[in-house]
């Protein structure tokens, strides 16, 4: 005896035609950039000096995000730095931002506003600390700026934190035995080739633009920090965020270094707060990861965004959106 399909009704069968059409939807709706919605609404990007890495950095990191969340729109607001940014996160002013790992842990040391709700979501390069001084300088060591006129750093800043640090581990006063002069990278250059500062400390990604372009102008030399590493580290947290580092010869190409010169090296973490939307949280940090080698063509620190090191935001847990997308790549 013949089988007879059964007979389906006309409303049985538009509800099969509704689930076939909202499975069609939800693969669509993975074929997606991203595998979300597009998301709409405003980011605001804190950064630091115009001249320093941490804003171009920004800048270009701005450019793919346009390309990848067409809907947000990202503002970059310059800042004084690492202290500066973190203050703005807490406080409601900055949705993201740039900060070192030791102004991270001194944030959440002091007990700061809003230190409990920091999140990371990706550790990206290192800064390294510089010391600038003209060619002809006698500086050999942070010991030597003794009765200096020595910039420091502004206030908001991580490198005015790292500084001052240095030159305890000198013996040397920030106060009563240099005469500290509050600037940021901006005109650090120009006050040192004017001869008004002795020389200037700075913190950043390797090459800084501003750094270099100063020794294409005017004979600088970079001062040897190793010497001081140890002991820095020995006053622990936040200090303990500091590693020994060396600059290749060549980072400066025309500064009068005749080989590599030892330093030391912090961490920097981009950071939000525990309420940042978790989706919008997952696709940045897909971005940041994939655009790694675009944004590492003019900021050559960038290109050491390392997806097998980019979890490790200590002092800070992981944003639950940045660990969405670690999970999502994880082989």
């Amino acid at each position: 005896m013949p089988l007879v399909p059964p007979r389906i009704s006309r409303r049985h069968a538009l509800r099969v035609l509704v689930a076939v059409l909202a499975v069609l939807g939800v693969l669509t709706w993975w074929l997606k950039p991203f595998g979300h919605p597009e998301l709409q609404g405003e980011l605001t990007f804190s950064t630091g000096a115009r001249a320093g890495v941490y804003h171009r950095y920004g800048e270009l990191l701005e450019q793919a995000l346009k390309r990848d969340m067409p809907g947000v729109d990202v503002r970059l607001e310059t800042s004084e730095g690492s202290q500066e940014n973190l203050k703005r996160l807490a406080t409601g002013q900055a949705d993201f931002t740039v900060a070192t790992a030791d102004a991270v842990a001194k944030y959440q040391l002091d007990k700061r506003a809003g230190a409990d709700r920091l999140r990371g979501v990706a550790r990206l390069y290192d800064d390294y600390v510089q010391l600038v001084v003209p060619a002809d300088s006698p500086v050999q060591s942070a010991r030597d700026l003794r009765g200096k006129r020595v910039a420091i750093g502004q206030p908001g800043s991580g490198v005015r934190l790292v500084s001052e640090r240095l030159l305890r581990a000198a013996k040397i006063d920030p106060v009563l035995d240099i005469t500290s002069v509050s600037i940021g990278i901006d005109s650090m250059p120009s006050e040192l080739e004017a001869g008004r500062i002795d020389a200037f400390f700075w913190s950043g990604g390797l090459p800084t633009n501003a750094v270099r372009e100063l020794s294409e102008r005017f004979d600088i030399r970079l001062v040897q920090l190793g010497d001081l590493v140890e002991q820095l580290q020995e006053s622990g947290s936040p200090a303990r965020y500091y590693r020994s580092a060396v600059m290749p010869q060549d980072t400066y190409a025309r500064a009068r270094n005749t080989s590599a010169v030892s330093t030391l090296a912090v961490p920097n973490l981009l950071v939000t707060m525990a309420g940042t939307d978790p989706q919008l949280t997952e696709q940045l940090t897909r971005t940041v990861i994939l655009s790694r080698d675009l944004v590492g063509r003019q900021v050559h620190a960038a290109q050491l965004v390392d997806l097998r090191t980019a979890i490790y935001t200590d002092p800070v847990d992981l944003h639950e959106g940045a660990r969405r997308y670690y999970r999502s790549v994880k082989p």
